[in-house]
């Protein structure tokens, strides 16, 4: 889920290695697409200028450069505003970074959020008919193959959220907390791995994952982080909510879970839309596991961590065939990095999962930054490679 404002410096404070390197890396992409497939997005505390508001249907490279005093996160939605085609999250003031995507004609709004809150700045971008297409050569296969793997993880891990969702419920609607405190982790691995998909659907999104800290004003609280805090109570100054209460939230993430699920098996892929997903599943680690204010309550960040992880890793192997061609340096370079973060991670399970993400030390927490930050960096450089 998003960032809080209250923790954004936190955050880009965490991301500054991999973000500045992202930039110096992509620079050239940009330049190579040529000057009407690239945008410049300028954002500041109150603007949010396009370079241009148009431009011809296939690759494209939005270059975000932020001027402003706030961290910020630029979106490209479908016509309907909700839909998310692509998005780059947590960009320092200061600091640039590209979001690469393979557009099809049609309209498209772009948005600038400064604190990462609320609609942000919005306007409306055109995508022209062209006849250009990208020249896949020998790895046209390859692609085809990747995007059907990747949706097809999707589809299983969106019908396994389904049914773990709905045994979580029935144990919360009835009062056994212990089996929901149980189940409560691993059936969220399931929402974590495919997050970036999920978080594509803008009504869906802050209904079902919104934490305390990201709620606007007048915004009701509902989903797995309204259920966490009943379920692990501060010890003072918290009522608990009623059995009819418990009920609603209950059934509404039941609800949203199935719609979720249904919308999902209507979905096919890119692979601009499967590099950028692996990116920004790091991003959701650097901003809100790490930092151990995704489960403020229940303290299984780790979970989330290892499940995002797992995500990106599914997304690179299946473009992997691709990069292996395009750049086998990069594809091994993300490799090692994948395989050093994951032996981090190991050091912190137990028999039955994760231990308590508030039993880390500020040391083990440096480590794990670290060692997403250096994923992050090769990482960031996978969309572009692969659609060149």
């Amino acid at each position: 889920m998003k960032l809080s404002r209250s923790t954004a410096a936190l955050a880009a404070a965490l991301l500054i290695p991999a973000v500045a390197s992202c930039t110096d890396n992509t620079v050239a992409s940009s330049a190579s697409a040529g000057g009407s497939r690239s945008v410049e997005v300028t954002s500041t505390d109150e603007g949010c200028d396009l370079s241009s508001t148009t431009a011809p249907a296939g690759r494209l490279v939005y270059t975000i450069r932020n001027q402003g005093t706030q961290v910020t996160e630029f979106y490209l939605y479908g016509a309907d505003g909700l839909r998310v085609v692509g998005e780059v999250e947590n960009i320092g003031p200061g600091l640039s970074r590209d979001l690469v995507v393979n557009a099809a004609a049609g309209n498209y709004v772009a948005a600038c959020k400064p604190g990462m809150k609320g609609r942000g700045i919005r306007s409306d971008f055109r995508v022209r008919p062209s006849e250009e297409a990208a020249d896949l050569g020998s790895t046209s296969a390859q692609v085809d193959a990747a995007n059907e793997h990747y949706a097809s993880y999707v589809e299983d891990q969106a019908a396994q959220l389904l049914a773990g969702t709905r045994r979580f419920a029935a144990a919360y609607e009835h009062g056994d907390d212990a089996r929901a405190r149980a189940l409560y982790p691993s059936v969220r691995t399931h929402w974590e791995r495919i997050e970036p998909v999920a978080e594509s659907f803008g009504d869906l999104d802050p209904r079902m994952d919104a934490r305390e800290a990201d709620l606007e004003p007048g915004q009701a609280w509902t989903g797995w982080h309204r259920i966490e805090k009943d379920l692990w109570p501060p010890a003072h100054g918290y009522t608990a909510l009623t059995r009819a209460r418990r009920v609603e939230v209950a059934r509404r993430l039941v609800a949203d879970t199935a719609t979720l699920h249904e919308r999902i098996g209507k979905l096919s892929f890119s692979v601009d839309q499967i590099g950028n997903g692996a990116k920004s599943l790091l991003d959701e680690v650097a901003t809100g596991k790490v930092t151990g204010e995704e489960e403020v309550w229940s303290h299984t960040d780790l979970y989330d961590f290892a499940a995002n992880v797992d995500g990106a890793r599914v997304a690179f192997e299946g473009l992997a065939p691709v990069l292996d061609e395009k750049d086998p340096a990069l594809s091994m370079q993300i490799e090692q990095r994948f395989a050093a973060l994951e032996q981090l991670l190991h050091r912190y399970r137990t028999e039955h999962g994760f231990v308590s993400y508030d039993r880390l030390d500020t040391r083990q927490v440096k480590q794990l930054s670290d060692a997403v930050n250096a994923l992050s960096e090769p990482l960031s450089r996978l969309t572009a490679a692969v659609t060149l």
